[in-house]
């Protein structure tokens, strides 16, 4: 009977730990399937459709700071949802941050084409992308790191993290196809289908994430957690972990910045056409999903620490050669430049980051400190490096070296971070 009962326990909570996982990792896919969508169409939709009356130059710039709102309100939506997720638990702040980023990108899809408050909507729907968003991924990570067993962690966590690849092959593939329609159809009502089919995948989200269990760690820390501080004072008191996790996500998100952007952009420009270096790109996003993956696995064998600083290693030997590649104009190697890039050192840097930065913090601040740490990170090395790279290329008249010092600068800065200011935390136990 005993053994019976066990073997019942263990199914039960295998059981729980694989809905947390595919929970997360669909999260994840939403969020950055939306992001995608957004980034693309700012540059090549709500230009004409929203800023009609600006001139084209500064209608682009006016949807890229739509674009922008969203990335600052991210880690307000990171204490906010910390906050909460810490007191009421991460199940029911994850429905909450789903169904808010799901709903506004699928409204964003039927916004009137009206300049005026129709640009105003579209500002509005963004910010709360980026709240809900600055609550999805620290929570969705979490709700896996939680539930998985100890020698699983990491490769539970990365799930996550790989959602953000297969989210954004998803969107470039959706918009991709509605790409194909006229242009004028495609300005007038295409674009729009890629946002309402959110909506689509917001109800097969929450279909999975009301069946997950909140986490069994929460469950035991949360007879504490009312008689404790309110947890963004506690980390905000104590914010070493924080700005430790801060820099040593920074890399990995300019990384990704860097060749998502300015890498498509300087191919296309040397002789490789704009749909061949998108195709390139889509390729790279998809081999960064086992990439991510395999890197998780690997650091439940070898330690976070080995793996991430392995990654960042590649990506500052390879910075120069990957540079090369791109300004070749030849297929095969722009690919191999952004493989290189983004599957391999990018892929592999970030593969342990969910479960590395989960065992940074306490239980009772752990959704706070982790959502604030990753989402500042986000803002400055996602949301910034497209701005510094195009000043540093304007003001070097189209050269990379400077470019290449940026990059690798920011390689050796997070990995020193890494090696000096954290320990091993492959064994830690996250009840403790």
């Amino acid at each position: 009977m005993a053994l019976a009962n066990t073997t019942a326990e263990q199914t039960r909570r295998g059981t729980g730990a694989r809905r947390a996982v595919l929970s997360s990792f669909l999260g994840s896919t939403i969020e950055y399937y939306d992001f995608a969508l957004y980034a693309t169409a700012s540059s090549l939709v709500f230009g004409p459709v929203f800023f009609a009356s600006l001139s084209p130059l500064v209608a682009t710039v006016a949807s890229y700071a739509t674009l922008a709102a969203g990335f600052v309100a991210r880690p307000v939506g990171g204490l906010v949802f910390g906050h909460f997720g810490d007191r009421l638990g991460r199940k029911r702040m994850l429905v909450v941050s789903m169904t808010a980023m799901g709903a506004a990108s699928a409204l964003i899809g039927v916004i009137p084409a009206v300049p005026t408050w129709g640009a105003t909507l579209l500002v509005l729907l963004r910010v709360v992308q980026g709240v809900a968003i600055g609550g999805e991924w620290g929570g969705a990570a979490l709700l896996s790191a939680e539930h998985a067993p100890e020698h699983r962690r990491g490769l539970a966590a990365s799930f996550t993290t790989a959602g953000a690849p297969t989210g954004t092959v998803l969107g470039a593939v959706a918009l991709a196809l509605a790409g194909l329609l006229p242009a004028d159809q495609f300005l007038s009502w295409g674009w729009r289908i890629p946002f309402l089919f959110s909506a689509v995948l917001l109800v097969v989200g929450l279909f999975v994430r009301t069946k997950v269990a909140e986490s069994p760690v929460f469950r035991a820390a949360a007879p504490q957690a009312e008689r404790r501080r309110p947890p963004f004072i506690e980390v905000l008191r104590r914010p070493r972990a924080v700005i430790v996790v801060f820099l040593s996500c920074l890399a990995g998100f300019a990384i990704q910045a860097m060749f998502a952007t300015y890498g498509v952009t300087y191919s296309a420009g040397h002789g490789l056409t704009r749909s061949a270096a998108l195709l390139a790109f889509a390729i790279s996003q998809a081999l960064a999903i086992p990439g991510t993956l395999g890197a998780a696995w690997l650091s439940d064998r070898y330690g976070r620490r080995p793996i991430m600083l392995a990654g960042l290693a590649g990506m500052v030997v390879l910075t120069y050669p990957v540079f090369l590649m791109l300004g070749s104009g030849r297929f095969a190697l722009v690919l191999t430049a952004l493989v290189l890039a983004l599957a391999l050192c990018q892929g592999v840097a970030f593969g342990p980051v969910a479960a590395f930065i989960s065992e940074q913090f306490p239980t009772h601040v752990r959704y706070t400190g982790v959502s604030l740490g990753y989402q500042t990170a986000s803002v400055v090395g996602a949301g910034f490096t497209p701005l510094v790279v195009a000043a540093l290329a304007a003001n070097t008249h189209g050269s990379t070296t400077a470019l290449m010092v940026y990059l690798v600068g920011l390689c050796l800065g997070s990995g020193l971070v890494i090696a000096v200011c954290t320990k091993e935390t492959k064994n830690v136990t996250l009840s403790s």
